[in-house]
């Protein structure tokens, strides 16, 4: 398998496949909810979804890097994909590959499988009632949980990335830059840009996971013509798509100064978030937010799409959208409130 030019070891599909191809076949019975193998399955479908994606808009991503960081010199999406193939050749919208598939499939790890760990920790000790009353604030709260995590896997590769796409003077590959990144700045260089990436990464994935789950959960009552009992596991699938691609555009809004700061931040190394800030201004920090719209839109929606495609081809359980408690229904009777 070639991805413009390079040779790429699909190790994330191969560790798939090494890992659960036991577990994909239908006489497999239902992983049970809550065990620690249903928790390892949701991370290994967070790896699929973040690795392969984020590894598949390497082009775009890079572009859009650039857009935030030279916006002299890449003046939009078209020129700035013109700029660099006319200056590096097609290959050159590969360039951070290899970082983006490790690091983005370690967040995926811990993204994924840490929201449904705390998801289901916070549930129970809500108890059932009070998570359903405050599944929003629980869908935030198991999120930003999670993405704290997730981050700190994620870090050390996304310096990586942003060195090799944008500063001049950094190897132009994984195992290049790494040993660049500890000799010139030491362990600190691979963290430095962990606080603004938790400022980007944090706020985005609580929006990426309450919306999607609000929008689920509207689409099932108010747009598909059907309760979900009654779809095929295609037609769900179908909208956990549609909803994961709308809960993408608001990520890519909530979160964009943030991704502009981290991408600066880690171009110039002697540079300190505020210092990137006061630069910028609050129009700068904005640049590059069309093609982060379409990437990040795009992007969720697929990662959605992987994740319970994950879940369906593992036979795990899949819950539908909450519904009121019986419980909680008598109570509000009882009060003239139902």
């Amino acid at each position: 398998m070639q991805f413009l030019g390079y040779e790429i070891l699909p190790f994330v599909i191969n560790s798939a496949v090494q890992i659960g191809a036991s577990a994909i076949s239908a006489d497999s019975p239902t992983v049970e909810f809550g065990t620690g193998k249903y928790y390892a399955l949701c991370g290994l479908g967070g790896i699929l979804s973040c690795g392969i994606t984020h590894t598949a808009i390497v082009p775009l991503d890079l572009v859009k890097c650039r857009i935030q960081v030279n916006p002299e010199k890449y003046k939009g999406i078209v020129s700035g994909f013109r700029t660099t193939i006319a200056e590096e050749g097609i290959r050159g919208l590969g360039k951070g590959w290899a970082p983006t598939a490790i690091g983005y499939s370690l967040q995926g790890l811990g993204k994924f499988g840490f929201y449904e760990l705390f998801k289901s920790v916070y549930a129970d000790a809500l108890g059932e009632e009070l998570a359903y009353t405050y599944r929003t604030g629980l869908y935030l709260a198991a999120s930003a949980s999670a993405e704290f995590f997730a981050d700190i896997l994620l870090a050390p590769m996304e310096a990586t990335k942003v060195r090799v796409q944008t500063a001049t003077n950094a190897p132009p590959n994984l195992r290049g830059c790494v040993p660049f990144i500890y000799k010139s700045e030491g362990l600190g260089g691979f963290y430095k840009g962990l606080p603004p990436l938790w400022m980007r990464q944090i706020p985005y994935t609580m929006m990426k996971f309450a919306c999607f789950e609000k929008t689920v959960e509207l689409l099932y009552k108010h747009v598909v013509p059907k309760p979900r009992a009654e779809c095929s596991k295609a037609e769900q699938l179908v909208v956990t798509f549609a909803a994961g691609y709308i809960a993408g555009v608001f990520c890519a809004i909530v979160s964009h100064p943030a991704d502009t700061v981290v991408s600066k931040l880690n171009q110039d190394a002697g540079a300190s978030a505020g210092q990137i800030l006061k630069k910028l201004g609050p129009v700068g920090v904005w640049g590059g937010l069309v093609p982060r719209i379409v990437m990040i839109g795009t992007l969720t929606a697929l990662q959605w799409f992987i994740y319970d495609s994950v879940k369906v081809a593992f036979n795990l359980p899949r819950p539908p959208p909450p519904e009121m408690p019986e419980s909680l229904k008598k109570k509000l009777e009882a009060a003239g409130k139902l």
